[in-house]
């Protein structure tokens, strides 16, 4: 016994002898590794709002690897601080999660940035000007591009092609209409084109005419095609290019993630979403050229080539490209006088707008996408447009069965009485776009007549308290990209120029608008498990605003952003 005491006391000597000969631990750090892992980064000191129900306002966050590892206050994340963890103290600067634009043409937003641009002219001449300075900076025969133009903005009267052909023999122009739905071709342009006295409206288009038969140089939505063909093809490197330029205005801005219907609009060819992806995304992904995570919809004819993608590769494909579904136009737009309603226009008695698809066609590839588990997505401005959706929505439940589908109707502008209640009733996602009603405050009621533009227009509160999902998105580059512009115009509903909110009743809580942009935003394209809300264990994406308060935020002119990070780490500036 005395011999196995003596060979026990000299054991603990020498382990002993060992503990003390190591460095003293550090206690936060390698010694409490097993119990809190370390933090990349960790933010401090802030006014964090989560969008997260069951935390909805915190002071700190610590992220690891490109995701949230835990929120809360300080105290309860000082243990995961170590060597190698970065501390960001905001002195008490709102944090909330990256926004995400419900509705962009990422690309064609990218393009237009360096085209003529005629977003917010207001007078003809300077209409004009652009154009002219366009075509000495250009190589005759070249096409001239651009858009972005509002007639409304300068009285109403439409553009004509002899307002540019003076100054254009030689080169082709095509300008958008702001909504995509309307543009102004020049006589050179229309003579490529082939299109004369003798040319036919297309279905779910029209040439818009002098009273002789004419063509003024505007074409309406399906009619575009008869132009948009002639034009030479974006080269692939121009598309790349434009997706950076595109991304960096999306970060400046505060935003992370965009849901990108493409390129594709009624008069289009459905294989540019298709090639962007193939050309453009997929290469940016493949060489770590990604700056802002996308949701990908593709036209609604193309369902069984995006359902064969996502059989081989599944949804997400990277954590930057998700494969989101399929989209389609129901009519036109409100400006362009195309949007569908069930009374005519005020300004045009025998116009109810265009229907650009037929129904049994818009029924049957709805169906056929919704067996195989795609989410749908369809354009509706006109309260009736609106409202054949719904009733098409229901036959597809109907027939197809009861599943979790989030099916959209994109912009769901202008409402009936009685539609919002179907929106919550049906489970449909309102994907609308706060700033449009800047635009529109005016010219609805000018196109609609009081009494139904004040009923039936943006009808956001009435949408939310039918239990109705809204997500928010900026339909860029009709309009831009500026969530926090968005918020505001949600929050009161006052256009330029005007002293008191349109429809009052229709404003939304700060609460409402934050969530519109970010987790119901991300619900509405099946991303809300990893995106949306800062929450243990999702994506790290996250805005810092250089204001300690809302209230300082909402009276800026133009609300600002100090920082992005996009997966933990600094995006912008």
């Amino acid at each position: 016994m005395n011999n196995f005491l003596t060979v026990v006391s000299a054991s603990v000597a020498v382990v002993l002898a060992i503990i003390a000969s190591l460095p003293l631990l550090k206690p936060n750090h390698q010694l409490l590794s097993w119990r809190s892992p370390m933090a990349d980064l960790v933010v401090k000191n802030a006014k964090i709002y989560t969008s997260d129900e069951s935390l909805p306002f915190a002071d700190s966050m610590a992220v690891r690897s490109g995701r949230v590892l835990r929120v809360g206050n300080y105290s309860s994340i000082k243990d995961m601080v170590g060597d190698g963890t970065k501390e960001l103290d905001l002195m008490g600067k709102i944090v909330i999660p990256g926004f995400i634009d419900s509705h962009v043409h990422l690309i064609s937003g990218g393009l237009q940035m360096a085209r003529v641009e005629l977003r917010g002219v207001s007078q003809k001449d300077e209409f004009v000007r652009r154009v002219k300075e366009a075509v000495r900076n250009a190589n005759q025969g070249s096409w001239i591009l651009g858009g972005g133009w509002n007639n409304d903005l300068w009285g109403g009267e439409l553009p004509m092609a002899s307002w540019v052909d003076d100054m254009t023999p030689y080169n082709p122009v095509w300008l958008s209409r702001m909504d995509g739905h309307m543009g102004l071709a020049n006589s050179v342009a229309l003579k490529l084109a082939g299109i004369t006295t003798s040319s036919e409206d297309p279905n779910g288009g029209t040439i818009v005419r002098f009273t002789s038969g004419e063509p003024t140089g505007l074409l309406i939505d399906s009619a575009m095609k008869l132009l948009l063909l002639s034009i030479p093809e974006v080269s692939v490197e121009e598309r790349r290019e434009a997706l950076s330029r595109a991304s960096n205005h999306a970060l400046m801005r505060g935003v992370t993630t965009v849901v990108d219907v493409g390129r594709y609009f009624p008069g289009t060819s459905v294989k540019l979403s298709w090639e962007d992806f193939s050309d453009v995304y997929k290469w940016a992904d493949s060489s770590g050229k990604m700056m802002i995570r996308v949701c990908l919809f593709f036209p609604l004819e193309t369902w069984l080539q995006l359902h064969n993608l996502i059989t081989k590769v599944g949804r997400t494909m990277s954590q930057w490209i998700y494969l989101g579904g399929v989209k389609a136009f129901a009519d036109g737009s409100l400006g362009s006088n195309s949007a569908l309603f069930y009374e005519p226009y005020a300004d045009e008695p025998h116009n109810y707008g265009l229907q650009v698809i037929d129904n049994e066609s818009l029924l049957n590839l709805t169906l056929a996408s919704d067996r195989v588990g795609l989410q749908v997505a369809i354009h509706a401005i006109g309260d009736r447009a609106n409202d054949l959706i719904l009733d098409m929505y229901e036959s597809v439940f109907s027939t197809n069965g009861v599943r979790d589908r989030r099916f959209r109707i994109e912009h769901a502008q202008h409402l009936a009485p009685g539609t919002p209640a179907r929106f919550g009733k049906l489970e449909i996602v309102a994907s609308v776009q706060p700033e449009h009603l800047l635009d529109d405050a005016e010219s609805a009621t000018k196109k609609l007549g009081i009494d139904r533009a004040q009923k039936g227009s943006y009808l956001f509160r009435s949408l939310l308290a039918s239990n109705g999902q809204l997500a928010f998105g900026s339909d860029w580059p009709v309009a831009d990209i500026h969530p926090l512009g968005g918020i505001k115009t949600a929050m009161k509903r006052i256009p330029p120029g005007w002293d008191i909110a349109w429809i009052p009743s229709e404003t939304l809580s700060l609460n409402d608008a934050l969530k519109a942009y970010t987790i119901s935003a991300a619900r509405a394209c099946f991303l809300d498990s990893d995106l949306g809300s800062l929450s243990q264990g999702k994506l790290a994406d996250f805005v810092i605003l250089p204001r300690d308060s809302w209230d300082d935020v909402m009276v800026e002119r133009s609300a600002s952003i100090e920082a992005t990070y996009v997966g933990g780490v600094q995006a912008y500036p």
